[in-house]
């Protein structure tokens, strides 16, 4: 799934969230579902506060969304086939070989720092190092 779908279905199914919330809202105004489900006194429909509920969810549900939007532009998704040499582990872009590195750093916030893991160590410079 491509990253642009992705975001649009997650959205979508936060305006559904938040439609649902508001329906249920506008029901319980009509319908009083205090009394139908818990014997609580009759209460007459307040229009107000509807539109009032109404708002304050819409106002919110604007917030989630666009701050979920803003989240997920900064997903970065690595799908697909990705080249790699067999031998230096350069990643084929187009006609161009790159390292490692300079891929994830271009497609990221991620930093690398070059280090020499214990069994690299021992077996390169006959050396231990602790862990």
């Amino acid at each position: 799934m491509k990253k642009e779908q992705f975001i649009k279905k997650i959205i979508r199914v936060e305006i559904i969230g938040f439609l649902i919330a508001i329906i249920i809202s506008w029901l319980d105004e009509f319908l009083d579902l205090p009394h139908i489900f818990f014997g609580a006194s009759p209460s007459p429909i307040n229009y107000f506060e509807s539109i009032f509920e109404t708002t304050l969810i819409s106002v919110i549900a604007i917030i989630i969304i666009v701050i979920t939007h803003m989240l997920l532009q900064r997903l970065n998704f690595l799908e697909g086939i990705l080249p790699v040499c067999s031998f230096c582990k350069k990643i084929r872009i187009k006609k161009q070989w790159v390292p490692f590195e300079r891929y994830i750093r271009d497609r990221s916030e991620a930093d690398f720092s070059h280090s020499v893991c214990p069994e690299c160590a021992e077996q390169n410079y006959s050396i231990q190092l602790k862990q």
